[in-house]
């Protein structure tokens, strides 16, 4: 393989692997924030040992997604330096944004939610919590916001020529708010609350199945139940309107996602099928006139197909079009998963249904599956651009890099990668083998509970 497909492959393999850990860490802050404020609330001590079983679980995840992180960074100029340059004026500002407002946030508060359960006060370390989840969602706005600059360019102009060529920042706020980061924000992080919750509900139908930690599993599936199916009802929601951003300002990634080769009104909307690339055609189950109102509001409206663009500047219609009907099929599962589990727990039959709890158990990987897929939509649909309409993938290669040197990093990150992945299977799984602390029903020193609950006793407060 030539020194470009290796270069792709390595900076996907980083990135997919990195991106396993900042949506559970975003999705468990979340849940996290939610579990304390309950304990607040009702002095229930099973709220205090889920937060604090929860916090072990979120520090796990918070850990594998910085080291995994940073060879990014290092590969933006190994391996694609002509890129750095021409997007340097506007990833650094979004990216020195996001270690300032997110991840100094998020740091400077982790170790008194680690650490500080019985060393302050318990609003001081709800509000330490609060400010941890927001640090993570920071995280995911800035770096959004620099990757919905390379699908939808806003607020730049262009200095210099040939290799030296680069975007320069004209209008700082037409660059985050470029046409494409609301929608885009509102989609990732809708995948983040999932994998959060969805996580949640996995080891809590799992207690339930094995009958360990009853009350602990079942107020905890509650809770993950309801942010799941929230979080899944606003993925649907944020799906169309990432949708009709794409119909709107990448028309070709459009086309390829829906396997559409020809311009046409009342275009159908592909269910499931396969792309026939020699024929120029799809052959699946389609909804008749649903894609022309999914794009633009009106069952008669004209979609703009492939035979618009020349086709040196068409996506890879096959593999678009498998990475996004696979997200769209898993995110409707989803919802589907999350109704039938909440329907269940609210009509309090749900420990007795065994076949939901597993399908509870294993729907933790729907949204990681999903997330991937959305992701590998997302990039594969925008090329063959870099940076949409303005440099192309070859482009911003590197000019000194070799193919040798690609291959044999690209086999030692694999390598290193499996070796993380597997250590953090079996630190989860030795947390969730463990389970939550009984000493953690009766929280002490400043944090212990008043009245009946602060001798031992464990009847619940709420």
């Amino acid at each position: 393989m030539d020194v470009l497909t290796l270069s792709r492959i390595q900076f996907g393999l980083t990135i997919g692997f990195h991106y396993i850990y900042p949506p559970l860490s975003i999705g468990l802050g979340v849940m996290l924030v939610i579990m304390e404020a309950c304990w607040l609330k009702t002095n229930n001590a099973v709220y205090h040992q889920m937060a604090k079983f929860w916090t072990n679980v979120f520090a796990l995840t918070f850990a594998l997604g910085v080291a995994t992180g940073i060879v990014m960074e290092f590969e933006f100029g190994t391996n694609w330096a002509t890129y750095s340059r021409f997007v340097g004026d506007v990833f650094g500002s979004a990216l020195a944004a996001e270690g300032i407002f997110a991840f100094f946030l998020e740091s400077g508060f982790l170790a008194i939610l680690l650490f500080g359960w019985d060393k302050v006060s318990r609003k001081v370390h709800f509000f330490s919590t609060c400010m941890v989840c927001l640090g993570a969602h920071f995280s995911a706005v800035w770096i959004t916001v620099a990757n919905s600059w390379m699908q939808t360019p806003a607020g730049y102009h262009l200095v210099g020529a040939g290799m030296h060529q680069r975007a320069e920042i004209t209008d700082f706020w037409a660059m985050v708010f470029s046409p494409s980061s609301g929608d885009r924000l509102f989609h990732t992080l809708c995948g983040a609350w999932q994998a959060g919750a969805f996580l949640v509900v996995s080891v809590s139908a799992y207690y339930l199945l094995t009958k360990k930690h009853q009350e602990f599993a079942r107020r905890s599936l509650r809770i993950g139940l309801s942010v799941a199916l929230i979080a899944s009802l606003l993925q649907g929601v944020s799906g169309h309107l990432s949708g009709q951003e794409v119909a709107r300002y990448q028309p070709a990634k459009l086309a390829a996602f829906e396997g559409l080769y020809t311009t046409e009104s009342n275009a159908p909307l592909t269910l499931f099928g396969y792309v026939d690339e020699q024929d120029h055609k799809v052959i699946g189950v389609e909804a008749p006139d649903l894609l022309s109102f999914l794009a633009h509001d009106d069952f008669h409206s004209t979609v703009t197909g492939l035979d618009a663009f020349p086709p040196e500047d068409r996506p890879p219609v096959e593999a678009s079009f498998l990475f996004f009907h696979g997200m769209v099929g898993i995110g409707c599962l989803l919802i589907l998963i999350a109704a039938a589990g909440t329907w269940f727990a609210w009509r309090k039959v749900l420990h007795q249904k065994r076949w939901m709890l597993w399908i509870l158990v294993f729907s933790v990987l729907g949204p990681e599956i999903a997330n991937q897929l959305g992701w590998f939509a997302a990039e594969v649909g925008r090329q063959p651009w870099i940076v949409y309409g303005l440099m192309r993938t070859p482009a911003g290669l590197s000019a000194v890099v070799k193919a040798n040197t690609v291959l044999t990093s690209l086999v030692l990150f694999t390598l290193i990668y499996f070796l993380l992945l597997a250590l953090f299977i079996y630190l989860l799984n030795h947390k969730i083998q463990h389970g939550p602390h009984d000493d953690d029903l009766v929280p002490a020193g400043k944090l212990a509970l008043p009245g009946p609950l602060s001798h031992g006793h464990k009847k619940s407060a709420s």
